[in-house]
């Protein structure tokens, strides 16, 4: 079902970008000539039927279906009626109907599947301009929706109370530009005061239950994507050989999620909410780029199991990576970094190790940012690839740790290092690459915080003197109090040297 699920929405996703800006001319008859001609591009099939009268050119029972690879099922969406109409201006205003269903049917592993999704709008205008190579489409509405009508397994009817998911765009404009050449390069822009989620399930077996609402403010996205003109949206590796990419930014200035349900029978609820934060991707044959950050974040959770809600905060929080995506001779850049910067939690957690409050309740950062090269051995688009298969994707050639940083309870460990790999020698280290290389640590408040953890009876003296004898291995002092340093080397013949002592 997951694989089903998976290409039946990309075609979904592929329909909603499509009509956000590919569809525009100086006519009306231009304009249904260049639909139907791109998503036929597109593997899709595309029907209606065309009447004209005093500058109107309408569509009925347009159709737009896609059957899913592997026998797996069909995308369907049928718009009752669409107009064109030619403003003599040099523009065309597209009026849609304000709800149509479109649906989704196939095979899942409990019996044949089907979906019927709603999209529905309140004040929809849109209007495209420009020219035929290079058009633009202008819009604006008070609220565009996406609503689950219904979900069907093996024809019974699943009940609305079992799964329900709305989600709405409300006090919306933006601007699409389709610029058509040996690609169709699309340029868009979008904004909305707010973006609205809604989402219920109920498991009929276990009686266990889930409900999620939230909301992002001030949502915006700016982007560019290259379609090529003949693709197969079967076979992803074939369209992003052909020159498909993205790269856009989302961004929001607030957020907030409640999630509340039972769980073995007993109550549960969640609240988070932001100060805002980003999602940039960029995606095309070679990489696959990812940065998330979020602001000043909160977090408050209670179950049945304790009689106060667990609160943590941080200011930020953020993920980021770039790996190539092709299997390739040659070694390939990748980088890979996260933070989670001013972490706390209520006193009442601390409370319940740290009654007394002896351990240093200053906020806490880890923080890493890393780059290397590596050997990509398969191309992660192919269909064809057993994501379960034991064989490693790729092969480590080098690693470079440009910042290492983990701050808390009292204590501050940074570091950096410079690595390099040998795959042909995996004897050394339990089938894993031999490593050559440096790695230089300073950790600072280790002492104090053995002497708080004793004092707490978390450790004995015997674990603490185990601890301070493997720091004095490993580590030298430093010039300031109670400060290690430490330099470890590792070297091409398999040695591992602590401050110039070997250790193995």
């Amino acid at each position: 079902m997951s694989v089903f699920l998976r290409r039946s929405c990309g075609a979904a996703l592929a329909y909603a970008v499509a009509t956000q800006g590919a569809l525009a001319d100086l006519t009306a008859d231009d304009v249904w000539s260049n639909w139907q001609g791109y998503f036929t591009s597109m593997g899709y099939t595309i029907t209606g039927d065309e009447s004209s009268a005093d500058g109107v050119t309408t569509i009925s029972n347009m159709t737009l279906s896609m059957a899913l690879p592997e026998e797996e099922g069909q995308f369907q969406m049928v718009m009752p009626e669409m107009t064109l109409t030619e403003n003599g201006d040099g523009t065309v205003s597209v009026g849609i109907p304000e709800n149509f269903p479109m649906k989704i049917t196939g095979q899942a592993e409990e019996g044949d599947f089907a979906a019927t999704v709603t999209y529905s709008h309140s004040q929809l205008n849109m209007v495209v301009s420009g020219a035929p190579e290079d058009m633009t489409y202008d819009y604006n509405a008070d609220m565009l929706s996406i609503s689950l009508d219904s979900i069907a397994v093996d024809g019974e009817t699943v009940p609305d109370d079992v799964f329900d998911l709305a989600v709405a765009a409300n006090d919306l404009n933006g601007s699409s530009r389709m610029q058509i050449g040996e690609n169709r390069d699309l340029t868009q822009t979008f904004n909305a005061a707010s973006l609205t989620y809604n989402m219920n399930f109920q498991d009929p077996e276990s009686g266990e239950t889930g409900l999620i609402n939230g909301q992002l403010d001030q949502l915006a996205f700016e982007g560019e994507n290259v379609f090529p003109k003949d693709i197969d949206l079967s076979d992803p590796q074939s369209f992003y050989e052909a020159g498909f990419a993205f790269d856009g930014v989302f961004t929001y200035a607030s957020g907030n999620t409640d999630l509340s349900g039972t769980s073995e029978g007993q109550a549960f609820s969640m609240n988070s909410t932001s100060e805002g934060g980003r999602f940039a991707a960029t995606i095309d044959a070679e990489k696959l780029v990812y940065d998330i950050d979020q602001n000043s974040t909160t977090l408050a959770v209670t179950t049945a199991d304790l009689p106060f809600p667990i609160e943590i905060s941080m200011a930020n929080a953020g993920l980021n990576f770039e790996f190539p995506v092709q299997q390739s001779d040659e070694v390939q850049p990748f980088g890979l970094g996260f933070n989670l910067t001013d972490f706390t939690m209520s006193d009442v957690l601390w409370g319940i190790f740290d009654p007394a409050g002896a351990l240093p309740r200053d906020p806490a950062t880890i923080a890493l940012d890393a780059t290397g090269t590596a050997k990509v051995l398969m191309n992660i688009f192919d269909p064809e690839i057993d994501l379960e298969s034991e064989e490693a994707p790729g092969e480590l050639h080098s690693l470079k740790i440009n910042e290492l940083l983990v701050s808390l309870a009292g204590t501050k460990l940074t570091g950096d290092g410079d690595f390099a790999f040998d795959n042909s020698n995996t004897e050394e280290f339990d089938g894993l690459p031999s490593p050559s290389g440096v790695a230089n640590l300073e950790l600072v408040g280790a002492n104090q915080l053995i002497d708080t953890l004793i004092g707490m009876g978390i450790i004995s003296d015997n674990d603490a003197l185990g601890a301070r004898m493997m720091m004095g291995l490993m580590a030298v002092p430093g010039e300031e109090p109670d400060t290690l340093n430490s330099t470890i080397e590792f070297t091409e013949d398999g040695q591992i040297l602590a401050n110039g002592q070997r250790i193995k």
